[in-house]
């Protein structure tokens, strides 16, 4: 796969390292990851394993500290305000929950990429919203507000407004938080079906094993600071790695503890009597 891309292809994490706090603990130690151009790259893992992180960093909200962030095989740590906004025009996101704006209307919410980043006149951001609300399923619902959908819809309307731009790259951050079955098992769908119909690259943070792995191409499990395993879902399931059937399976115990390291409890509390 590597040796058939160009430069201008590749989105990667070479060698990165990051903490929120100059000498405090390191969310990303020496990671590497190549992301497949054109499929849907899961990264998955304990809460607090730099998910999140690593979409932060590919969209230049974050810098690396150290390494190479490249994204269409421009790195992204040392780029200017004006061609890190200009990067990110070819990009989408999917917020936690949608993240709507609340005072404007479907229509709008879906509208706001295309008249803040194009000149196109007002016919064609119809016909382009219109699109993109009827691949989500909700060019019926284009004059509700937010608060008249369900959190379901909501999240389906932030997918159209994060593919209005017709990225090349979407980043998903946890799009099946807090969705029923239902609901979830459409937005899996439909980011499988999106991402094959645009020709897109997607990468998504999940904490629901199971619905991303039938969904994914490939798997980048993140824990202790770095890779633990990436590859096919048929690769990680077929692990023995400890830490990886721990987190495939869901068990309480394992080599990722439950249990913050802490004295004793009986020496914590007499130590509290005695004081």
């Amino acid at each position: 796969m590597g040796s058939c891309l160009t430069d201008s292809q590749r989105i990667r994490l070479d060698r990165v390292s990051f903490a929120y706090t100059a000498g405090g603990r390191p969310i990303l130690n020496d990671v590497s990851i190549e992301i497949p151009v054109g499929k849907v790259t899961a990264l998955l893992g304990a809460s607090g394993g730099g998910k999140t992180t690593v979409l932060r960093l590919l969209s230049g909200q974050y810098r690396a500290h150290a390494g190479r962030v490249d994204v269409f095989g421009t790195d992204v740590t040392d780029l200017p305000h004006a061609a890190l906004y200009a990067l990110r025009r070819r990009m989408g996101m999917l917020f936690q929950f949608g993240a709507l704006f609340t005072d404007m209307s479907v229509f709008d919410n879906v509208a706001f990429p295309l008249r803040e980043h194009t000149q196109l006149p007002d016919s064609m951001v119809r016909d382009i919203v219109l699109m993109k609300l009827n691949a989500v399923g909700l060019r019926g619902a284009r004059d509700l507000m937010p608060s008249e959908i369900s959190g379901g819809m909501a999240r389906r309307v932030a997918l159209a407004r994060g593919i209005a731009l017709d990225p090349q790259l979407m980043m998903y951050d946890e799009p099946f938080a807090g969705l029923d079955p239902i609901s979830l098992g459409t937005a899996a769908k439909l980011i499988r079906e999106l991402n094959d119909a645009l020709g897109m690259t997607s990468v998504l943070v999940s904490h629901d094993v199971d619905e991303t792995l039938a969904m994914a191409d490939h798997v980048v499990i993140l824990a202790n600071g770095g890779v633990a395993i990436q590859g096919s879902p048929a690769q990680v399931r077929a692990s023995h790695d400890p830490l990886i059937r721990q987190f495939i399976g869901g068990h309480a115990t394992g080599p990722v503890q439950f249990h913050h390291p802490a004295v004793d409890l009986v020496t914590d509390l007499l130590g509290e009597a005695n004081a």
